[in-house]
């Protein structure tokens, strides 16, 4: 595991109306392993645990980083489902640190959704979110969602969404005008055309809509895809704060505020 950091200018203290006191966040790329929770879970502790030491008070995992993108597996296999008290999610939530988790999770409907499980530092839930717009084929394995996600942690106001999600500006603007700061993407991109997707796409919603912005992406192997890594972490004018490399498992961290 390798690691990487970039700090942005921030104006510390707690600032007045719509700013942000300094905070650090963290985006995390990785290879999961097909199909396998526990060890997922693992592998995603252990990058925690590494955003914890370099001082992020939040970690964001790319998209289904629990399974890797094993959309056949996940139809087939319902204990791939996690529930927010999975005890497969035991090393996670006992990182230290806040962590906002995309993987399959269980729903009323029969089918899994693509959620996210957002935990604060001491393991407990602050909130869940469903990936609304769901890509192809997705929408023959999983339910979408109908509602935004936000949370607030240390006063800050986060929005939440994944991936093809962040295709669709108005789900962006609506957090902005709710009161969030700074924007979450759990994403799966691609070697060839994802690449120029994610390093267009991010620092444009940021400068759009006037929020740090954060992509955690996979690198390397991911069901039929090879992610492109390059997690980053936008300003608000859409200026690069921290990227991540495009082969290693790794996190970036940078300084919001």
């Amino acid at each position: 595991m390798t690691e990487g950091r970039a700090a942005g200018a921030g104006t510390g203290g707690d600032g007045g109306p719509g700013m942000l006191g300094r905070m650090r966040i963290a985006a995390a790329q990785l290879t999961c392993a097909p199909a396998d929770v526990p060890a997922n879970a693992r592998w995603l502790a252990a990058l925690a645990a590494r955003a914890r030491a370099e001082g992020a008070a939040l970690v964001v995992f790319p998209e289904l980083a629990l399974t890797g993108y094993e959309t056949e597996a996940l139809r087939l296999r319902e204990e791939l489902w996690v529930r927010p008290d999975d005890p497969r999610l035991d090393p996670v939530r006992a990182s230290g640190v806040a962590t906002v988790v995309n993987c399959a999770t269980v729903t009323e409907d029969g089918r899994p959704a693509i959620g996210t499980l957002v935990f604060g530092r001491d393991g407990e839930l602050i909130t869940t979110y469903r990936k609304q717009h769901l890509f192809a084929h997705e929408s023959d394995v999983f339910v979408a969602g109908t509602e935004d996600g936000a949370f607030t942690l240390d006063g800050v106001r986060f929005s939440l969404a994944t991936c093809f999600d962040n295709h669709f500006p108005a789900l962006v603007a609506r957090g902005a005008a709710a009161g969030c700061r700074v924007h979450l993407a759990s994403a799966l991109y691609g070697t060839g055309d994802g690449i120029g997707e994610l390093t267009t796409l991010y620092p444009r919603l940021a400068e759009e809509h006037g929020l740090h912005v954060l992509v955690a992406n996979h690198v390397g192997p991911a069901g039929p895809w090879t992610g492109c890594g390059r997690s980053a972490v936008y300003a608000p004018d859409g200026t690069l704060l921290a990227e991540a490399d495009a082969v290693s498992p790794m996190i970036v961290t940078a300084d919001i505020g």
